[in-house]
């Protein structure tokens, strides 16, 4: 890098990668093709939680091959913060019923499950076929609900992690692998 070109933005010294581009695109398609074959014959309808799981949902349906149907639903709990707010709100509901078809909700990480359960109680209360969860991370330490995902890609540990999708303050969504804060109270301060 010369003096005139600006310092790279995916290879931000603050961030460690957690987990690399190559080893999510491998397990989104060992995903995919699960979901192939449990789903032969059914109405499958995606329903991607915003804005997270936009990214994981664009590679995932590249790997399913079925005739499938997508929606988005926006939800709220963690605002500019680290961390889950505890409180869920819809922002965005979907464009279409899901009654009558088999949902796959798609989401981004796996937190505190408070989101997924109050999704999951949404989503049963319009009288779809069948409801299972495809998410891409899972934090079982910070789980105060347990939700039960069909389809996980990977399980981390409690740390705050960008990239793929997940965001700080609206940033690092485009990051193509999962990042890490080294040291995080120093990044919240700097990007925030």
């Amino acid at each position: 890098m010369t003096a005139n070109q600006p310092a790279s933005f995916i290879h931000d010294p603050g961030l460690e990668v957690l987990i690399t581009e190559a080893q999510i695109h491998t397990r989104i398609g060992e995903m995919g093709e699960q979901i192939t074959k449990d789903y032969q014959g059914k109405n499958l309808h995606l329903i991607a939680v915003l804005k997270g799981a936009c990214v994981f949902l664009s590679d995932l349906i590249r790997h399913i091959d079925l005739p499938l149907t997508i929606d988005f639903i926006g939800i709220s709990s963690y605002g500019a913060s680290t961390k889950s707010s505890g409180e869920v709100k819809i922002t965005k509901d979907l464009d279409k019923s899901p009654t009558g078809k088999d949902v796959l909700v798609v989401e981004d990480i796996i937190d505190t499950g408070l989101t997924l359960n109050y999704l999951m109680n949404i989503f049963q209360s319009r009288e779809v076929n069948s409801i299972n969860i495809a998410a891409l991370l899972d934090k079982p330490e910070r789980h105060e609900i347990e939700v039960d995902a069909q389809y996980l890609g990977f399980t981390i540990p409690n740390l705050f992690v960008v990239g793929y999708g997940l965001d700080f303050a609206e940033r690092y969504r485009n990051l193509p692998f999962i990042g890490v804060p080294k040291d995080p109270d120093a990044f919240v301060q700097s990007k925030g």
